[in-house]
């Protein structure tokens, strides 16, 4: 029995991480506006009231499902490091806060590219809701209020971030209203002259000045080439479903893996919340995570090859090295022949989108640039300073990104449209997820209630609602069992199902955010 009922609409609905975010994309469905159109609403409003999770400093990855051709695209607005960010200048360590720690941002330039193919209501009215929530104001929520007392000491460390993020220098409460100006000034800047506003104009001429004065690495030429790029989804087959994931710099591949390597076993024979199968996936899961680091980098610098890794013959291969009756201590890659927000839309059309944008660590880089409002991402953090990994760093490529989003077709036909936050964990949360909706047949929501582990270096993390005796089983098993609280793991998921018979839109927000499905 799950704790919220499953939202069912026919016309639309939204998934998102916060109440406020999700009735503005509601309400711009209601309008008569599609998937883009809400998704654009939603992912600026997310920027003011959810600052610590994603920003206009930050990146974006998007899948979506086009109705009109049946078919999908995907979109990488994953930034760069700027020009200057050489391995000689990060000798001694990339930083994990300050402007230096910040590569060239995404999510604005993401905007540009998917209001160009198919908005159909203009940028300036889609930005008024977070226009309004940063100029007038928005009540702090009790998660809101709950991170920034727990950051106030970092917050504390960058007093233009302080006075930026809270222009009365007061912490917020639960109710307080939260005004913005500064960033209400950029997104109106944005909404009246443009997206490029943010690489080229005015905008930019902060952005640079403030990466002057404050040990930045952005340049004029950095941010003239706004990121954002249509690639091809990556797909792989599982059990009659094609899923469409995000190719490199993403993650996305880890996801296809795991599931190629859990299509060899009879999971659903097994039982949902048995040792088995938490067994099968967390092994799955230690066998494409090697793979990850030894061959996953930017493909503009490093070849990744997708082609053997997703093929049914490597994951056949691979299958052999999982013991069924004992955890792996050790894996190797196979041989070849920290905070986010995520949402997804479906309008009344059948068009999909599943969107996930970030500034990585909690306040990412912690450096609001003075006068626009703008948080920065630390993705750079996430480049490997080995010069033998594919994911070393260098000026001008990308690195590597925990980021993903995806969706499901069956046939030519929408199923599934889900993602979550969580770094390493994401994957780990969604091949959870889609197991419970294809394997165990869970509607939405319980398939996001239910009882989930994420493993790590430390051990195999689970939440103590699991049943004991699959507790007392994974350890009988060789794992180290580590007791999360009852709804502790780190995923927020929010998906959403297509009946395929009366195409009904059943959506599942998950309970460990402030997360909120509504449709119509």
């Amino acid at each position: 029995m799950t704790g919220r009922g499953v939202v069912v609409a026919r016309n639309g609905v939204v998934a998102t991480s916060q109440p406020l975010a999700t009735a503005v994309g509601l309400h711009v469905l209601q309008q008569g506006g599609n998937f883009v159109d809400a998704a654009l609403a939603v992912s600026a409003v997310l920027t003011v009231v959810e600052p610590y999770n994603s920003h206009l400093g930050g990146d974006a990855f998007v899948v979506l499902y086009d109705a009109q051709t049946r078919q999908t695209h995907a979109l990488n607005a994953s930034g760069p490091a700027p020009h200057a960010a050489t391995h000689e200048r990060f000798a001694d360590g990339i930083p994990l806060r300050g402007m230096a720690s910040a590569s060239v941002p995404g999510l604005v330039s993401a905007w540009a590219l998917l209001h160009e193919r198919y908005a159909t209501r203009d940028l300036d009215e889609l930005l008024q809701p977070a226009i309004r929530y940063a100029q007038q104001g928005f009540p702090a929520g009790y998660r809101y209020s709950q991170v920034f007392a727990a950051n106030e000491s970092l917050l504390r460390q960058f007093p233009i971030t302080w006075r930026e993020l809270m222009p009365d220098g007061q912490l917020p409460f639960p109710g307080k209203i939260v005004t913005q100006p500064q960033l209400g000034w950029t997104l109106s800047r944005i909404a009246t002259a443009g997206p490029m506003d943010f690489y080229q104009g005015h905008i930019a001429e902060r952005i640079v000045r403030h990466c002057q004065h404050h040990g930045g690495l952005f340049t004029e030429s950095d941010l003239a080439q706004p990121p954002a790029e249509w690639r091809e989804p990556l797909r792989t087959e599982y059990r009659g479903y094609t899923l469409h994931a995000q190719p490199p710099v993403s993650q996305g591949h880890i996801l296809a893996q795991m599931l190629n390597l859990l299509e060899g076993y009879d999971l659903r024979s097994l039982g949902a919340l048995s040792a088995e199968v938490i067994h099968l996936q967390v092994e799955a899961k230690k066998l494409a995570f090697a793979d990850r680091h030894a061959y996953l980098g930017d493909p503009r610098f490093v070849r990744v090859p997708l082609e053997t890794l997703l093929s049914q013959e490597y994951a056949a291969r691979r299958r052999t090295h999982i013991d069924p009756h004992r955890a792996a201590d050790h894996v190797t890659a196979g041989e070849l022949e920290h905070d986010t927000t995520y949402f997804c839309v479906v309008d009344r059309w059948g068009n999909a989108i599943s969107f996930i944008q970030s500034i990585f660590h909690t306040f990412g880089c912690a450096e609001v640039a003075e006068g626009t409002g703008v948080l920065f991402n630390n993705r750079m953090t996430g480049f490997s300073l080995d010069p033998n990994s594919p994911n070393v760093l260098e000026p001008g490529k990308r690195p590597v990104h925990t980021l993903n989003a995806y969706l499901l077709t069956r046939g030519e036909e929408l199923a599934f449209v889900g993602g979550t936050p969580g770094g390493d964990v994401q994957v780990q949360t969604s091949t959870q997820v889609l197991c419970n909706l294809i394997d165990f047949r869970m509607n939405p929501q319980e398939a996001v209630e239910a009882p989930r582990w994420q493993h790590d270096s430390e051990g195999l993390k689970v939440e103590r609602r699991m049943p004991m005796e699959t507790l007392q089983a994974l350890e009988r098993k060789g794992h180290r069992v580590m007791l999360l609280p009852e709804w502790g793991q780190s995923g927020a998921v929010q998906v959403v199902a297509v009946h395929p018979e009366s195409k009904a839109l059943l959506a599942g927000s998950d309970p460990r955010c402030d997360g909120h499905a509504a449709g119509w």
